[in-house]
């Protein structure tokens, strides 16, 4: 759960409640705390923290997007400087290396919400020809007067990680035990990789 506002842009997360998501329930595992103080790695890279915290967050597609640019390390590095001794990134991070002979042009759409309330997120997949990345367009729909319209769109590309190709960058980057959990481990939907900045 996101708590008040704490200065630098981060927040007081506690474990507890109902309503945390996936990444915050590893954090609060992890560190056995009942409050901590989180931010995401896109926050940490503007330079909006000013105080050290105990977590970082990486959304799930950050890492490849960042692999495409080739930042990869520097960021992860940025993150552990941001980050208390002892304190931990936790990062979503899907694992496509096994379809890239496949290329599969798109995921299942997400539905989320009822009724009129409903709305539709669809990703298309752009593969380069030799499977190492892709061309990634998200458009998300929602209902208005009975009909379909387009309420977001964007597009980025992202490079293929393989795991070990994850977990070298977070060793390069200075953190250690470096874990991967799986789905069934973290409650997220994708591989959750956690990371510890040395003390």
């Amino acid at each position: 759960m996101t708590g008040g506002r704490l200065p630098g842009n981060a927040h007081a997360s506690t474990g507890s409640a109902a309503s945390a998501d996936a990444l915050e329930q590893v954090a609060a595992a992890v560190l056995g705390s009942a409050e901590y103080r989180s931010a995401e790695l896109l926050d940490v890279l503007d330079g909006r923290m000013a105080e050290r915290l105990d977590v970082v967050r990486v959304g799930d597609d950050v890492l490849p997007q960042l692999a495409h640019e080739g930042s990869v390390s520097g960021a992860l590095a940025a993150a552990r400087r941001a980050l208390r001794a002892g304190g931990l990134v936790v990062a979503a991070v899907p694992e496509l290396s096994g379809l890239r002979s496949l290329r599969p042009t798109a995921p299942p759409p997400r539905v989320t919400g009822a009724g009129e309330d409903r709305q539709i997120t669809v990703q298309l997949w752009d593969w380069s020809e030799d499977g190492t990345g892709y061309g990634l367009e998200v458009v998300r729909l929602h209902r208005r007067d009975g009909d379909w319209e387009v309420a977001h769109s964007t597009a980025t590309r992202h490079r293929v990680l393989a795991r070990d190709q994850i977990a070298q960058a977070f060793q390069i980057a200075g953190f250690v035990a470096v874990q991967r959990l799986s789905p069934g481990e973290s409650g997220h939907p994708l591989p959750v990789w956690v990371a510890v900045a040395p003390r």
